[in-house]
């Protein structure tokens, strides 16, 4: 059965955790071009943006899940939205445990939306929503 409404509630076990380093925060920031003093030097703290490394790594189990049909390949992440409780730093073991929100087919197309929340030490730290639309494999007539 392909991925429906009734799959919306769904939550997969933890991502193994992320540790993040002052060197991932600073390759990131080069990456963006952004040279905000933040996210350099001992006390530094990861830019809003690098939360989406850590919660698609909670993706795999969506991907791996057989029962869904889904395909990284046919996937288009759409849209994506941060709420913050804590930012990310240096040290931090970031575990991610993504859940499906919310499942809309139309024809041959799946909106998925997934949270993945970011925990530090057992406390929410970031929780990261994205949307996904999928195009589903169509049988030729």
């Amino acid at each position: 059965m392909p991925i429906s409404p009734e799959h919306a509630g769904r939550t997969y076990p933890p991502a193994p955790a992320y540790r993040v380093s002052t060197a991932k925060i600073a390759e990131f920031a080069a990456a963006l071009g952004d040279t905000n003093p933040a996210y350099a030097g001992d006390d530094a703290i990861a830019p809003p943006t690098f939360a989406a490394v850590i919660a698609a790594h909670a993706w795999g189990a969506l991907f791996d899940d057989a029962e869904l049909g889904l395909a990284l390949h046919r996937t288009m992440h759409t849209d994506q939205t941060f709420e913050f409780t804590d930012p990310l730093r240096d040290g931090d073991d970031v575990v991610a445990t993504l859940r499906i929100e919310r499942v809309r087919n139309r024809g041959a197309l799946d909106m998925v939306t997934v949270v993945v929340d970011l925990t530090v030490d057992g406390r929410s730290a970031v929780t990261a929503r994205s949307t996904l639309m999928h195009t589903r494999e169509v049988a030729n007539a």
